[in-house]
């Protein structure tokens, strides 16, 4: 089991939910809605307080991936500034995205979610987009050994 999976599984068993607001909120960081342009969301911190920024023009199900990968950033990565450190220096943040997304997969498409749909006629790639997991993050889902037996 990856590192970033058993941190999502102990934030879904703490919380009791694997819904990235309900979670932000129990975390006490402020979730913004804001118009942001192009930009999907991001993650702040000023004074030790935290916010996950969300396009507020973005559709529900990409808002709710947004929040579960900025939220990733909050757990993971909780000081760094992605948007300070790809404008200002030569520090790759691609790192940092790909451990966000990861977070964002597996907290959205946790293993028992997979399981209640096996013996279906759905795909992985079905699963995750009733989860709102974009069909491109997929291979970021770390299986264990039955959920890869489900849909191989």
């Amino acid at each position: 089991m990856t590192a970033i999976k058993k941190v999502v599984r102990q934030i879904i068993k703490k919380h009791k939910s694997n819904d990235p607001f309900r979670i932000a909120k129990e975390k006490n960081i402020i979730v913004l809605f804001a118009e942001l342009g192009n930009t999907f969301g991001f993650y702040s911190s000023y004074k030790r307080v935290q916010f996950i920024h969300i396009n507020n023009q973005l559709e529900e199900t990409i808002q709710r991936f947004v929040c579960a990968h900025e939220l990733g950033h909050a757990v993971l990565h909780p000081r760094a500034n992605t948007p300070f450190l790809r404008a200002n220096t030569l520090f790759s943040v691609e790192k940092l995205e790909v451990e966000a997304n990861t977070f964002a997969v597996e907290l959205l498409l946790p293993d028992d979610v997979i399981t209640q749909y096996q013996g279906t006629d759905l795909t992985i790639y079905d699963v995750a987009k009733m989860y709102s997991v974009p069909q491109e993050l997929v291979h970021l889902k770390n299986f264990n050994h039955e959920t890869e037996r489900i849909f191989v």
